[in-house]
Formats: structure tokens, C-alpha cells, sequence
């Protein structure tokens, strides 16, 4: 009996703590729900699913957008200001765990975003996505490389855009910048649909 009572004794706090931990955490994201909705996938096509992705490249994209220089999102600019990095430590690993978006492709975008996805195109020197992001989307957490499954496909086109543009520089290496300059919108287009629906 002393034994459960000093092992509920000692269990409790940590419990306690814990509960404590979460509720403050989910407080934290409650202006996140707003645009990134309750379970952290978006109803707006052009705003990002946060669900499931890797807390290094989320943490990486909140201290990029806080900063500017790399990668300017007016929308997010004066959100992001107001968080230190225990807050976004918190954040990353509260959305971390909810499970990713289900989406689905349009037959017509198929066959020619799985040839990029899987495949890249030879002749335009677009590299394959797969290299990166993995056969299933899911990306390389120790590399930095995000989750895309089930990602709006019109949020990856504009990502795709920005960084052709130039307009977005925070990827490793201007993998993603050189990429993307070899890209039509028919490119783009396809193989974001493609990533929708890749799971």
C-alpha cells in the first residue's frame, strides 16, 4: 500500500504538469485555428495545412517569416512577432502530431504530376520530388525537408511561383528556387495536384 500511495504521490504532479502543459499549448494555438483550423489543416486552398509537419522545418518557417529577409508573409508578419522561440518550440511539436490531410487527385493532373513527383522531366532538368519528399510525401525531418501530403495544391502552386519569382528565398541550398525556374504553370500545376492526393 505505501508503495502505490508513494508512486501516486510522485505520478500526480507529473500528470498535473502535463494536463497544465497541453491546455497552455493549445492556448497558444488558438490564433493559429483561425486560418489554419482546429485539427491544423486549412478550409482556404491558398493557406498551408500545418498538421503532421516535421517541427524543425515548421520552426524554420517562423523564424524565417519573423525575419523577412527570406521569406515575406504579410499576413503572418505581425502573428509571428509575437512569438519566442519556446513558443514556437510549443507550437511545432503541438501540430507535429496531428495526423495529415487527406486529399485526393484530379485524374487529369495524374499521370503527368506523378511523372514529375516520381520521376522529374529530363528534358526541362526538373528533378524528381521523390528525392526530397520522399515516395509518400512525407519528407526528411533531419534534412529540413517538409511534409507535402495532402497539401492544398493551390498553396503549393504559389509557393512553387514565389520561389521562381524569387520572392521566396528560404530553401536549402536554392534547391527549390532552381527547380522551380525550370517549371511551366502546367509543370506546377500538375504535380501540386499530384502531392494533394499523395498518401
Amino acid at each position: 500500500m505505501k508503495k502505490f500511495v508513494l508512486t501516486f504521490i510522485l505520478w500526480a504532479p507529473l500528470t498535473l504538469c502535463a494536463q497544465e502543459n497541453t491546455a497552455s499549448v493549445a492556448n497558444k494555438a488558438v490564433v493559429c485555428t483561425g486560418c489554419h483550423g482546429p485539427q491544423g489543416n486549412s478550409t482556404n486552398p491558398e493557406w498551408p495545412n500545418i498538421a503532421g509537419q516535421h517541427p524543425k522545418y515548421f520552426i524554420k518557417q517562423l523564424k524565417d517569416i519573423k525575419d523577412s529577409s527570406e521569406r515575406n508573409v504579410p499576413t503572418m508578419t505581425a502573428l509571428v512577432a509575437m512569438l519566442n522561440e519556446q513558443d514556437m518550440d510549443d507550437l511545432a511539436a503541438y501540430y507535429a502530431k496531428m495526423p495529415l490531410a487527406q486529399g485526393s487527385t484530379p485524374e487529369k493532373f495524374l499521370k503527368r504530376g506523378e511523372q514529375i513527383y516520381r520521376g522529374g522531366d529530363f528534358s526541362k532538368r526538373i528533378t524528381a520530388c521523390i528525392a526530397c519528399h520522399g515516395p509518400k510525401g512525407t519528407g526528411n525531418a533531419q534534412a529540413g525537408f517538409p511534409v507535402l501530403s495532402g497539401q492544398h495544391a493551390a498553396y503549393t502552386v504559389l509557393q512553387l511561383n514565389a520561389f521562381k519569382d524569387g520572392k521566396r528565398k528560404n530553401d536549402l541550398n536554392h534547391i527549390m528556387q532552381d527547380i522551380s525556374s525550370r517549371m511551366n504553370q502546367d509543370d506546377m500545376e500538375a504535380v501540386a495536384h499530384y502531392i494533394e492526393g499523395l498518401h
